[in-house]
């Protein structure tokens, strides 16, 4: 019989001084620690490394998102400021939104951008964790980077500075809407992209709009009574055509990032993925079996979190939880601007 795992087993002792509050010096100056589920080993290594352990066997899918500057701040009618972040679009003026003071605000009330007072949110109901507000104007990419900042994870304790502007983006996003980066592949470089298409490893993209919700807790012991956050993707035709030939010619499927793997096990059926656009729901904790993918290029992720109770689904609970031991102890850098790790 499997064991039912708890909210409590996915605990572990993480110092604090450990939770990356910048990035490396250089995007794949990172730490890597590679994780071989057959074998059980672990190698230590640097993210430049990252080719050796690849080939032309080997196709890697990316999430080429793109992360708006979604962090606002507004002025009720009293002069209060609220910090507003900007979680989901849900049509071309209504967004979901979490700030500060939201048991304060009532539906009807119409917040005034601090930076241009005539950008206006209007509270029009509370949903879960959330406000669903109305804005005046279209916010565009443009005016969101003139009166807005990108929203930096909650658990980095500090302003967001300039550098962070280029540096909470992969090098490749390019489809605008997220409102979390895909931090796996804050990892990769230009030339590091380059020289895996020199060894004919094929790249193809995908996109998965992240949510706040990724920083969403699970508050329930039973598992399977979390309601997982929907996030919109889109798995192009000829991404989805490239990755179901490579797995008939038995090449390895390899995810990078969580926010990949999501798109490619909610598309998968009857051996192949699917194209098109839609929403996504799924919620991926051990027991379940992962089956679209043979290996996942992913961050360290927080205690308690979903995205460490699927990457313990992948490769085994146990061999997770000692390899994140093994991580604290030889001082890895956790989370968004931490290291990575590379599952075998």
């Amino acid at each position: 019989m499997q064991k039912q795992y708890t909210l409590e087993d996915f605990n572990f002792d993480l110092p604090e001084e450990q939770i990356a509050q910048y990035p490396s010096d250089r995007r794949d100056d990172s730490r890597l620690l590679v994780l071989n589920r057959e074998k059980k080993s672990r190698e230590h290594g640097y993210f430049y490394d990252l080719p050796r352990y690849l080939s032309e066997e080997c196709l890697l899918v990316f999430n080429n998102a793109r992360v708006i500057h979604g962090r606002l701040y507004f002025r009720r009618s009293t002069g209060a400021r609220i910090e507003v972040i900007l979680t989901q679009k849900l049509g071309e003026m209504d967004w979901l939104i979490v700030c500060s003071r939201m048991k304060r605000l009532s539906e009807g009330e119409v917040l005034s951008s601090e930076i241009d007072s005539s950008i206006t949110l209007t509270v029009k109901k509370r949903i879960d964790d959330y406000l669903e507000v109305m804005s005046n104007v279209v916010l565009s990419d443009e005016l969101l980077e003139a009166i807005g900042e990108l929203p930096l994870p909650p658990y980095i304790q500090r302003t967001p500075e300039k550098e962070d502007s280029e540096r909470y983006q992969t090098v490749y996003a390019s489809e605008t809407g997220a409102v979390a980066a895909p931090t796996a592949g804050l990892h990769f470089t230009s030339e590091l992209l380059q020289v895996l298409k020199d060894m004919q490893v094929d790249l193809e993209f995908l996109t998965l709009y992240v949510s706040w919700g990724t920083f969403q807790p699970v508050r329930n012991s039973n598992l399977a009574e979390h309601k997982m956050h929907r996030e919109s993707f889109y798995l192009p035709d000829d991404t989805a055509a490239a990755i179901n030939e490579a797995r008939r010619d038995g090449k390895k499927i390899i995810a990078v990032g969580t926010t990949s793997l999501r798109v490619l096990e909610s598309t998968y059926h009857n051996k192949e993925n699917t194209a098109g656009v839609g929403d996504t729901d799924i919620f991926i904790y051990p027991p379940c079996d992962v089956q679209s993918i043979d290996g996942l290029i992913t961050n360290f992720h927080t205690p308690y979190s979903t995205l460490l109770m699927l990457v313990s689904a992948f490769a085994g609970y146990d061999l997770i939880m000692d390899t994140y031991r093994e991580a604290v102890e030889k001082n890895y850098r956790f989370f968004s601007y931490g290291d990575a790790m590379f599952i075998q």
